[in-house]
């Protein structure tokens, strides 16, 4: 590769870099506040994403599902989920 097309490389990456740095993280205070008891996973998805980890058990009609919203700034929201609708929450700051 030469020179130019490894300078070019270099800046678009670092622009890449400091875009994705200066989008504010769903995982924050405000977001853990509208999480309320009784919404649904797709509700939660709708304000927080996708969850970082999640994991779902089922023993006959009940189903339960942990799942862990994490920022890259070391916040976490974790919502436990009965019959997909939210029964317990917890924020972590780091």
């Amino acid at each position: 590769m030469n020179h130019k097309k490894s300078l070019k490389l270099i800046i678009a990456l670092s622009l890449s870099v400091f875009l994705f740095s200066c989008i504010p993280s769903k995982i924050n205070q405000e977001n853990y506040a509208a999480i309320q008891n009784g919404m649904t996973m797709e509700e939660v998805k709708a304000i927080l994403g996708e969850p970082t980890e999640s994991n779902t058990t089922g023993i006959a009609v009940l189903s339960g599902t942990a799942a862990t919203w994490t920022s890259s700034d070391g916040m976490s929201i974790n919502i436990k989920f009965l019959n997909d609708k939210v029964k317990l929450k917890s924020f972590t700051e780091k």
